[in-house]
């Protein structure tokens, strides 16, 4: 059976930097995100008797490096459903892959989801991310609508991610601000293995839980001036780790660096309500409200470093198309 799935990148709010246990990919804090409209991957998955061997197409590179993590979940899968079928996956995403913009998120989400579908297993959405994170950790936040907490848990069955408020509960604007489609030099789950080597780590996690409960009650209470500052000073601190840790990782290039600069300067020059985020890569998250996008746009555009730009609103998680890639 041939089953397609799009599901949609994420950016989390409040981050999660560290790993409990890495095989089993669960992180040493919960994290808050929001899935982006515009961000998004497509996979469609067919198993048949007559291949002899897997095979992957991921934005129509055959020889991509994560094909033999695709194959691993496609095991991973097969070995619930009790079927040794091989498939042929082709995959594509709608931006830039490997640049910090949570391009295995979505397309885990989208890889867990068609494969499960396709195979005619019937899982909850629970079931759904705690799968799609054995994936790729970020990927079970891309499962659930709208705004979602990844609960850390402490086991692989606690480990997942649910809705906290619909999409359609708080319209801030997601602005994503390509400076770069450099592959970053450092995956992220490579660099997951270095949190704890930073001297900062155990205060970010005495800190995060008191974090995690203020952007819940400011998400609720659409306090987006609260909000901002706090996710600001959380994509600091999660850098503030990287810098520190041995040896350190540095992501930004000068065009990322230049942009956090303007939009500090935005605020406080301009009184232009906008603030950023920004997870693993070069590529910055600028979070706004509705009113403000026609005013940021405009002062982008005159930025001659920047190479894309894409508007997000809140989505919805992974979903079933009909519109498949072959």
């Amino acid at each position: 059976m041939k089953v397609t799935a799009v599901a949609p990148a994420n950016i989390a709010f409040i981050k999660y930097w560290g790993r409990k246990d890495e095989e089993l990919r669960i992180p040493v804090n919960s994290s808050i995100s929001m899935n982006l409209s515009n961000l998004s991957t497509k996979t469609t998955v067919e198993f048949s008797s007559k291949l002899r061997q897997d095979m992957i197409f991921i934005d129509n590179n055959v020889n991509h490096e994560g094909k033999n993590r695709v194959i691993k979940h496609l095991d991973r899968i097969r070995k619930i459903a009790g079927l040794s079928y091989k498939a042929k996956v082709v995959s594509l995403n709608s931006f830039p892959t490997s640049t910090g913009l949570s391009s295995s998120a979505s397309g885990f989400a989208a890889l867990t989801l068609a494969t499960c579908s396709a195979l005619g297993l019937k899982l909850t959405e629970k079931e759904l991310s705690i799968l799609a994170r054995l994936g790729s950790g970020s990927a079970c936040r891309s499962i659930p609508d709208g705004y979602v907490e990844w609960v850390a848990g402490n086991s692989s069955e606690n480990s997942y991610a649910k809705t906290i408020f619909p999409a359609s509960w708080w319209e801030i604007i997601d602005i994503v601000v390509v400076v770069s489609s450099l592959r970053k030099h450092i995956s992220t789950s490579q660099g997951q293995k270095l949190a704890t080597t930073s001297q900062f780590f155990p205060t970010r996690l005495d800190n995060i839980g008191k974090k995690i409960q203020k952007i819940k009650d400011y998400i609720r209470d659409k306090n987006f001036l609260e909000f901002g500052e706090l996710i600001e000073a959380e994509a600091l601190e999660l850098h503030a780790i990287m810098l520190t840790s041995k040896p350190s990782l540095i992501y930004w290039l000068p065009q990322t660096l230049n942009l956090m600069r303007l939009v500090q300067s935005y605020r406080l020059k301009d009184k232009l309500p906008v603030y950023f985020t920004l997870n693993t890569g070069q590529d910055i998250h600028l979070i706004c409200e509705k009113k403000t996008v026609t005013d940021l746009i405009r002062k982008l555009k005159t930025i001659k470093d920047i190479k894309n730009i894409i508007i997000n609103t809140p989505a919805d998680g992974v979903k079933i198309s009909q519109d498949h890639l072959f």
